[in-house]
């Protein structure tokens, strides 16, 4: 068993959502709510992302019958404890993801994980979301915080992971987070 394993099975035992978020409109944050409804194929009932084609603004300008492999936005909760002790304030939502997590390191799970999320729902992870320059709108230099080159040339993208709807269901904060590793080789998730 490889260390990514272990740390994905220790993680499955206490991770859980922290928050649930969306928004009707293409706005870059989105807001808190009691619960979502995902949608088998489609993404969070009532946001402006969800559906089985692109609905990115800037992908669907680009080709708007591109699969939307971008259903649902996830970012772990440890990400905003690491940028405010560099001095930024940013809360569950604001980055426009529709989950939130604590205790599961999503950035380092490969592509094609399964999420149990909940009593029913589950998600497959997709790749990295791409940090766009909005993300400055929030506060000025955090995008820096979000994506940025290690001195070997590797870049890091921290603004969370990209999901499409396998199962259906409710999600609340406090449901239970429960990761399933891709049988086979598992490969380093990408930018979608």
């Amino acid at each position: 068993m490889d260390h990514r394993e272990t740390t994905a099975e220790q993680d499955a035992v206490t991770a859980r959502v922290v928050s649930v978020s969306r928004d009707e409109a293409h706005r870059f944050s989105k807001p808190r709510v009691e619960e979502i409804r995902l949608i088998e194929g489609w993404g969070v009932e009532g946001d402006a992302h969800a559906g089985t084609t692109v609905q990115h603004l800037s992908r669907v300008a680009r080709d708007p019958h591109q699969p939307n492999l971008r259903q649902v936005h996830l970012v772990h909760s440890e990400l905003f404890d690491e940028v405010r002790r560099n001095g930024y304030d940013v809360e569950p939502g604001q980055l426009g993801e529709n989950i939130t997590t604590a205790g599961l390191d999503l950035l380092a799970l490969p592509t094609g994980t399964v999420l149990h999320i909940g009593e029913s729902a589950s998600i497959r992870l997709t790749g990295l979301r791409n940090p766009c320059e909005q993300i400055n709108g929030l506060a000025p230099r955090l995008m820096k915080e979000m994506v940025f080159r290690l001195p070997d040339g590797t870049v890091v993208r921290k603004a969370g992971v990209m999901s499409v709807v396998l199962t259906g269901g409710i999600v609340r904060p406090g449901d239970a987070v429960r990761a399933e590793l891709p049988s086979g080789e598992q490969t380093a998730m990408e930018p979608v």
